[in-house]
């Protein structure tokens, strides 16, 4: 176009480093963490439909609008060196992976809570129905499928396991933290106080879930048309992730080679 309007740039991945520093690198590519969490997220909404995720990313985004307001109440500019454009205080990029990452710890610690792998949640042998997996009888002992299938359901996570990735998240939100003030777009001060605004938004957000849990909130939600008509579940608390559907799936992959092999 020769109009004379000068372009724009959507600068949502546009990050300045030092091409010669290789740490320099390796931040810029930190900087683009929080827009792979935000991928992460509508994915997981997408493929699981979990209640518990879509909360969590109602509370990321909560705080993003936080970050916002700070901004433009405190207008306190970046380094004098920093190219970019906004406000510096508090900084975005901590607040937001310090929101995931003590969200992902308090869920992982105090809210997720898994059954053994020997009482799957999704079966009872008392309430056999359509879904349920086929259950060994005495009549069974040449039957591929007949010994019991927890032997080969998914170990849910032990405690010091999500212990060690709630550590694992913290150290990485650390690290994306500290690559702000290493690209000079954020100064130190700048960058606590962001991290310390996401680790207290995430409790205060862990919080209000926590109650509207107990109060019955969430599950009135879950009992709306809408929540039904896009299949909203709540099964991750008590069920592992991995474990949703394998229990149902592997009775089934089995009751198959059982027919093939008669």
């Amino acid at each position: 176009m020769d109009d004379g309007t000068p372009l724009a740039s959507l600068s949502l991945t546009h990050v300045h480093y030092n091409p010669a520093d290789r740490i320099s690198y390796v931040c810029a590519w930190l900087a683009l963490v929080p827009q792979g969490l935000c991928v992460v997220y509508a994915t997981l909404l997408w493929s699981s439909r979990e209640a518990e995720i879509g909360l969590m990313f109602a509370g990321q985004l909560a705080c993003e609008a936080l970050n916002w307001l700070l901004k433009r109440y405190i207008k306190e500019e970046r380094p004098r060196q920093m190219n970019g454009k906004g406000y510096g205080m508090p900084s975005s990029h901590a607040q937001f992976v310090a929101f995931f990452a003590v969200s992902l710890a308090l869920f992982l610690l105090l809210r997720h809570n898994p059954p053994p792998h020997h009482q799957p949640a999704s079966t009872s042998a008392s309430t056999p129905s359509d879904h349920t997996p086929p259950q060994p009888n005495d009549n069974d002992h040449d039957v591929p499928w007949a010994a019991p299938l927890y032997q080969h359901a998914h170990t849910p996570l032990t405690l010091p396991l999500r212990a060690a990735l709630s550590l694992a998240g913290l150290a990485a939100a650390a690290l994306v933290a500290l690559s702000r003030i290493y690209l000079n777009y954020h100064t130190p001060r700048q960058v606590l106080v962001g991290f310390g605004t996401g680790v207290a938004f995430a409790c205060v957000w862990f919080a209000a879930t926590a109650w509207a849990r107990r109060a019955g909130w969430v599950e009135w939600g879950l009992d709306t048309w809408p929540a039904r008509a896009l299949r909203l579940r709540d099964l991750v608390v008590e069920e592992d992730l991995v474990e949703a559907g394998w229990v149902r799936w592997e009775g089934r992959r089995r009751e198959r080679r059982a027919r093939k092999g008669r």
